[in-house]
């Protein structure tokens, strides 16, 4: 399994019809990006979002978060979420939500 299309397919939900939605096969999974943004994706079965610099720790302090590392090198403002901390469709929409909300933030690429 490259990536859990069951995620990835309630994400899209998520996201549809959003103005300047693209998903984007990237990191062995798929992305979701607004703008040319990356907001949020998939990477097995983890939920990968962009949370930004200022929501990090925050992001970091909940429960089923890891820092998103997969090259050996963290990166700043991104988390991974495993699977326990997106099980509801509540908990995977605040996910979303957060990511959406920081690719918003940035300038259209």
């Amino acid at each position: 399994m490259a990536y859990n299309e069951d995620l990835a397919q309630r994400i899209r939900e998520e996201l549809l019809g959003m103005p300047g939605f693209v998903e984007k096969k990237m990191f062995g999974g798929v992305g979701f990006l607004l703008g040319g943004n990356m907001a949020c994706g998939v990477n097995k079965d983890e939920l990968i979002v962009r949370v930004g610099p200022d929501e990090h720790e925050n992001a970091l302090s909940q429960p089923h978060v890891r820092v998103f590392d997969m090259t050996g090198k963290p990166m700043q403002g991104w988390i991974m979420v495993s699977p326990d901390g997106y099980t509801s469709d509540q908990d995977l929409k605040k996910w979303v939500q957060l990511g959406v909300a920081f690719a918003r933030s940035l300038p259209p690429k």
